[in-house]
């Protein structure tokens, strides 16, 4: 099965359903099941700010572990247009959760279902996970 490594927390609010665009500077004609895997690095504090809260973070936040299986549904470049489009249909939240801005891509997830974490290697760009 496909995968993609995502820092913590934002891993989790994909996992949660919080998250449903995942926001990323490439593109991928890959379609279907994707392993959402909880990347070992802990972030820098710096990130969290304005875009997520410190208080999505603790020390029992999953790393290193495939903690969801989603359905990557569609991938779209980022207009202006698109863009305030979504905040009308997402929300402002959704928003907050990525780096929405044109020249980017936003990779758009359905029927996330959390897992057990299982621990796995993360990768740069899409891999392939052995689900165990």
């Amino acid at each position: 099965m496909k995968a993609i490594t995502i820092l913590q927390p934002w891993a989790n609010l994909i996992a949660c359903g919080a998250k449903k665009i995942e926001t990323r500077s490439w593109a991928t004609k890959y379609r279907g099941p994707l392993a959402i895997h909880a990347g070992r690095t802990v972030p820098s504090m710096d990130l969290f700010t304005p875009r997520v809260e410190k208080a999505l973070w603790n020390e029992d936040t999953p790393l290193g572990k495939v903690i969801a299986i989603a359905e990557l549904i569609d991938c779209v470049d980022m207009t202006i247009e698109r863009i305030a489009e979504w905040k009308d249909t997402y929300g402002k939240d959704e928003i907050a959760f990525g780096h929405f801005e044109p020249g980017r891509y936003a990779w758009i997830l359905a029927n996330v279902r959390q897992i057990e974490p299982v621990p796995a290697k993360g990768r740069q760009r899409l891999w392939e996970w052995e689900h165990p």
